[in-house]
């Protein structure tokens, strides 16, 4: 049978899109297991994002009042380093500026023996002079009197010896009593004890016993060997006063660094202490010494103690009134000394951590003696021995 040219094909069936049970039960278990997730995250997730303590993963440290304990399983406890405290001898360092100055044992301020006229003035300031050498010479009155006396003391001394040995020669003879032998005794006696007084008051001005002339001026002489630090007389300047300085004399061999020490430093010096001394004259070069004397006054003006340090001087490198840096060190004595990483800022306060349980530490606020690169010498707040962090101890620090 032949089919019609007209007839259409028949349309295709409608594809259709409901799952098959199989497809159902897989989408359901998907949603059921998303959901599941969600609440894990929820409840566990964020809290491990959030730091807190999970039953599989301890908190890093608990807060106990004031003391901090790492519990067992925190990864501190590896990171932590505790050590007891040691003790070191320790010398404390006190520094101080100071000044050089001349020993006053060994400065000598030249008073002239008499007044009168300046008449030549041997030595300048600064001159290094020897004992006995001649300063200046002075034309005193004073002096020339010294001269007349004693002129007048070796004539009349003369004259009662003479006298003497005539009355002897008349005593033996019989031409004179023994009273008028004994008066002769006498007058000799004295006169021989005025010479004696009169040349001894030469000697003492400076004289020259048998001195005549230009060479009767009064010769003021060094009392030691020294340098002239100080000079107040020139030629033709009138002397009225004995007692008025004319010029100054220090033995600068041996010279005295004066170190000005703070109150609250004396209780850590004294006398026989080593001390080091740098002047800016000689940069580098370190001076050592030994604490001379430490005295028992402070001075009014600086409110410190002028501690001396004597130092021997030969070259004369050491001026008086030069600048100078002391460092002291004092007494030796046991003192805590911990590493540096052991300290631990906490706003202006310095401080360390101490276990004082198994894992249990407090903070401890400390006081620094001494703090080098390497060590810190504790004066408070550490006993010897107690344990102390010395790593880690930033971890702790809030």
């Amino acid at each position: 049978m032949e089919a019609n040219e007209n007839e259409q094909p028949p349309a295709p069936a409608p594809h259709d899109h409901t799952p098959t049970p199989r497809v159902r039960a897989f989408l359901w278990g998907a949603v059921v297991l998303g959901v599941l997730l969600v609440i894990l995250l929820l409840t566990r997730g964020f809290g491990l994002f959030r730091g807190r303590a999970t039953p599989e993963q301890p908190p890093a440290l608990v807060h106990q009042g004031d003391k901090i304990f790492i519990p067992e399983g925190s990864p501190l406890r590896e990171r932590l380093k505790v050590i007891p405290a040691p003790v070191e001898p320790q010398s404390p360092l006190i520094r101080a500026p100071g000044t050089v100055e001349s020993d006053p044992k060994r400065t000598v301020i030249v008073l002239a023996a008499g007044g009168g006229r300046v008449h030549e003035v041997r030595v300048g300031l600064a001159d290094r002079v020897q004992r006995g050498q001649v300063l200046a010479l002075i034309d005193s009155p004073d002096l020339a009197q010294a001269y007349d006396d004693n002129d007048k003391a070796a004539s009349t001394a003369k004259l009662t010896d003479a006298n003497l040995k005539r009355a002897e020669d008349q005593f033996k003879i019989g031409a004179i009593a023994q009273r008028d032998l004994d008066q002769a005794r006498s007058d000799n006696d004295q006169a021989v004890a005025e010479y004696l007084r009169t040349r001894a008051h030469l000697r003492a001005m400076g004289g020259a016993e048998n001195a005549r002339g230009n060479a009767r001026l009064l010769a003021v002489r060094a009392p030691v060997t020294g340098s002239v630090t100080a000079l107040s007389i020139a030629p033709g300047a009138i002397i009225n006063d004995d007692t008025q300085p004319i010029m100054t004399v220090a033995d600068l061999s041996v010279v005295w660094v004066s170190a000005f020490v703070a109150e609250k430093d004396l209780p850590h010096v004294a006398r026989d202490d080593d001390a080091e001394v740098t002047v800016d004259a000689y940069p580098g070069k370190i001076l050592h010494g030994k604490v001379t004397f430490v005295p028992d006054i402070i001075e009014p003006d600086s409110r410190r103690n002028k501690t001396r340090i004597a130092f021997a001087n030969p070259d004369y490198v050491l001026k008086p009134n030069m600048f100078a840096s002391v460092t002291l060190h004092g007494p030796a004595r046991e003192q805590v000394v911990v590493p540096s990483s052991a300290l631990v800022m906490n706003n202006d306060r310095t401080s360390v951590f101490v276990a004082t349980a198994p894992w249990t530490f407090e903070r401890r606020t400390v006081e620094l003696l001494l703090e080098e690169s390497a060590q810190a010498a504790i004066t408070s707040g550490v006993k010897a021995g107690e344990p102390v962090v010395v790593r880690g101890g930033i971890l702790l620090n809030d």
